[in-house]
């Protein structure tokens, strides 16, 4: 079994690191929070974004789902950052590349939990205004 797999088994939900979040991230709305932290569970997939700053950090293991999301809403006018996976052999990064994505890899490994990820992290952002002028 793979590092990255043992990684992922354990729990798939990872909090962002406190110097990325808060340096960067606080106050834009969050539709996809850890389960820990919230009372009442959150489909931030069935719901409209509010605001016009997003910041997801979805799961891992599968971003798919919350990429497409992010490029619906972004197409509103919005401004989305995704904390992925540095992975340019997925479908959902070619998805992110045709809406004009920007790409902002990490240097190094991120932490989590005070654990370095088995794999880079990027920083991906839509700029909505750029896709509602499209």
């Amino acid at each position: 079994m793979s590092v990255e797999t043992l990684y992922r088994r354990v729990n798939d939900e990872y909090s962002t690191p406190a110097w990325l979040y808060d340096g960067l991230f606080k106050g834009w709305f969050d539709p996809c929070p850890l389960k820990s932290l919230t009372k009442n569970s959150v489909d931030g997939l069935s719901i409209e974004w509010k605001g016009d700053k997003i910041f997801v950090n979805p799961p891992y293991s599968n971003p798919l789902p919350w990429v497409e999301k992010a490029i619906e809403e972004a197409k509103k006018g919005k401004t989305v950052a995704l904390l992925l996976k540095h992975d340019s052999s997925t479908a959902w990064w070619r998805m992110l590349h045709e809406a004009g994505a920007h790409f902002l890899p990490i240097m190094g490994r991120l932490c989590f939990n005070g654990k370095p990820a088995p794999f880079p992290s990027v920083l991906v952002v839509l700029y909505g205004k750029e896709l509602a002028s499209q």
